[in-house]
Parts: structure tokens; C-alpha cells; sequence
């Protein structure tokens, strides 16, 4: 490969350079691109990228991925040039899917006042709640995804259940292979992204399970109990059915759990309204007799949750990262957007390190994920 001093940033950011590989009738064929981790100012490795896929770096930089991101997807030596058409194609439509979804929610909200009716800010939610957990799902393949330690945690919990119902499945992120699992999902975004030769997947919602009494050994339930329009309804379905309940949650309990998380503490305030209505980690304890133990969540956490990036800051300037998390949505664009440039200003400027400098040196943290267990 020639010197990459000739390297040139293009139009969304991204430093590419061609690198010389043959000569014909005297000219020059560029035939691979190297695309840089990081800015032009940082150095890095170049990884060398065939020409024709520089179509799918742009594109996924379009989407809003980082930088090493893009890399490490083009780069993927088992997904070829067809099956990143797939993947682009998928995300294209389920971003033009969520702007629907919304469109239609805000359209209902400007019909009732249209007709003089009066529209609180519950209805407001409400409004956007039906079609909430469809906008956001079509985000979950680029980010959310089985996290190894967390998954050890949850599977202990299962003991030695062989038929295993999850509640709110999503994908099918933690769902243990060993086991027969029978999974519930109410969205039919997330009901479609589900991989092939994943458990089966029932149309249903947690608080009407369609299921006889103790029809399986454990119901599972992971970060998704936030999502129901009754918790604690749902988690009692979760008992009716099975001998044992697991369930991955969260606690706000303890005074001041809002200090817990940096975002929350320092950029985003309005994350405490959005658990407002939310029961006590004690209340759903005690609807399903469960003792709650601590979730720790790694630094380098592979699943996109909420919490998930707290020594990576910078992730959550990533539109596709935040598309994939519930909270962004339900708090607004006005939040989101303040929030995001405050943290940007935040570390440029130093000052998120040096507020935050104690983080450095931890592996994982308590950020108040809790696992139920009855």
C-alpha cells in the first residue's frame, strides 16, 4: 500500500484513502480504499476496504454509525456484498417505519385537538405508547444484543428448568439455547426480527398470557417490564403460568437513584419522570415473592441498553445507539438534543473525565439493574 499522506476527509467525516494495487496502460487503478479509525487528527490502523464496498461504509455512516463501528461491520469476513445490501435494506425500512409510527401518533394528538379536546400529557404518552415499542425495535439488531456475563447471571437463575416461557422476548436476546423455550412478544417489528431457528414466538402481552396455570418450569422476563401498561398485572400472569419467575428490572427504591448514572445525574433529568409511574422494585417483588439481587453492568457491555455505555460516553452521541433505547423517545427530542450537546461540549472540553475520572479504573458498575427471582 502507497503512503496515506495523500488522504482526504470526505463530504460525512470519514478519512479514505486509495491505495494503489496494479498498473495498466500507465494509469493508476485504485482498487482498495482504507478506511482510518477515528478522526484525520488521530492516527490509527488503516483496515483496507475492496473499493466496491465503500457504497456500504457511506451508507452505514448515513445511518448514523461510528467510525470503528463501520469497520468491524464492511470488515465482517463472513457477510458479503449481498447480505450487506439485506442488512442496509432492513435498516432503510425500519427507519422509515419508525417516522410512520410517529407521524400516525401525532396526527391522532392533532385530530383531538382539532376537535377541541383537551390532550394531557398522560394521553400524550398513551398516544405514542401503542406504537412506541415498534418505533424503537427496529434499532435492536444494530445494538442490542446478548450480553455474556449478564446472560451467565440470569441463566444461574433458572436452575434447572427445562421449559422456559419469555415474557416481552424481543429478538431473543438471553433466551438460553439448552432449554425449550416458548417465547411472547406483542410487537410485530421485534416478532420479525427474531433470527431464524429461534424459539417460537406467541402474539401476546404479559398481562393476558395465554397459557394454563403452571404450564412451564420458569417465566423470564428481560428489560422489558418498563414496556407493560400494567407491571405488576403482568408479572402475576408470569406466576400464574410457571413454577419459578425471573426477571430483569430495575430499582428506583434507594433515595437519589437518580445519581446513580452520570446521564441521568448530569444530562438528563427527565428520566426520572419517565419512571414516575413505574412500581417499587419492592412492590414487584412482593406480587410474585421475590428476592432481588444486583446486576453488574461491564464496562464494555455488549448490549445496547440504557446504562450500558457509562465508561464509553461517547456512544450516546450515536443517533443509532440512542434509537435503540426507550428512554430517548418517551423524554423528547428538545431533552435528547440538549442532552446530547451538552455531553459532546463535556468531552471535548475535558470536563466529563474529570468529573467522572473514577470510573476509569472500574470493571462494572451498580447502575440499579436488578434481577427478580421467585
Amino acid at each position: 500500500m502507497r503512503s496515506l499522506s495523500h488522504c482526504r476527509p470526505n463530504s460525512i467525516g470519514m478519512v479514505i484513502c486509495f491505495a494503489v494495487s496494479t498498473r495498466a496502460s500507465g494509469h493508476i487503478r485504485p482498487k482498495t480504499a482504507a478506511v482510518i479509525l477515528g478522526s484525520a487528527a488521530t492516527s490509527g490502523t488503516p483496515i483496507a476496504v475492496p473499493r466496491p464496498r465503500l457504497r456500504e461504509v457511506l451508507a452505514y455512516r448515513r445511518l448514523g454509525f461510528g467510525l470503528r463501528e463501520v469497520a468491524e461491520l464492511v470488515g465482517d469476513p463472513s457477510t458479503d456484498a449481498v447480505a450487506h445490501l439485506r442488512r442496509l435494506r432492513g435498516l432503510l425500512l425500519e427507519r422509515r417505519d419508525r417516522a410512520d409510527a410517529m407521524v400516525a401518533a401525532i396526527d391522532k394528538e392533532l385530530e383531538a385537538r382539532a376537535k377541541g379536546l383537551k390532550v394531557t400529557p398522560e394521553e400524550q404518552l398513551e398516544m405514542l405508547g401503542a406504537r412506541l415499542y415498534d418505533a424503537i425495535g427496529g434499532a435492536y439488531t444494530a445494538t442490542r444484543r446478548t450480553e455474556p456475563r449478564i446472560a451467565a447471571q440470569i441463566w444461574d437463575a433458572l436452575g434447572d428448568a427445562q421449559t422456559v416461557l419469555n415474557v416481552g422476548a424481543g429478538t431473543g436476546s438471553y433466551e438460553p439455547a439448552d432449554r425449550d423455550v416458548t417465547a411472547v412478544e406483542p410487537s410485530a417489528v421485534m416478532r420479525g426480527q427474531r433470527p431464524a431457528g429461534s424459539a417460537p414466538c406467541v402474539a401476546a402481552a404479559a398481562e393476558s398470557l395465554p397459557f394454563e396455570d403452571h404450564s412451564f418450569d420458569v417465566a423470564m422476563a428481560v428489560s422489558t417490564v418498563h414496556h407493560w401498561g400494567d407491571p405488576i398485572a403482568g408479572l402475576r400472569e408470569m406466576r400464574r403460568v410457571a413454577r419459578r419467575v425471573v426477571v430483569l428490572t430495575f430499582d428506583t427504591d434507594e433515595p437519589g437513584w437518580q445519581d446513580r448514572f452520570w446521564l441521568t445525574r448530569d444530562y438528563l433529568p427527565e428520566f426520572a419522570a419517565v419512571l414516575a409511574e413505574f412500581p417499587s422494585l419492592a412492590g414487584m417483588a412482593d406480587a410474585i415473592g421475590a428476592r432481588a439481587e444486583p446486576v453488574p453492568i461491564p464496562w464494555d457491555c455488549a448490549d445496547g441498553l440504557f446504562e450500558a455505555y457509562w465508561r464509553r460516553p461517547g456512544a450516546y452521541l450515536e443517533d443509532h445507539v440512542r434509537r435503540a433505547m426507550s428512554v430517548w423517545t418517551r423524554v423528547g427530542p428538545e431533552a435528547e438534543q440538549r442532552a446530547v450537546r451538552s455531553l459532546s461540549v463535556d468531552l471535548d472540553s475535558g470536563q466529563w473525565a474529570e468529573r467522572n475520572s473514577d470510573l476509569a479504573d472500574l470493571d462494572a458498575a451498580d447502575l440499579g439493574l436488578r434481577l427478580l427471582i421467585a
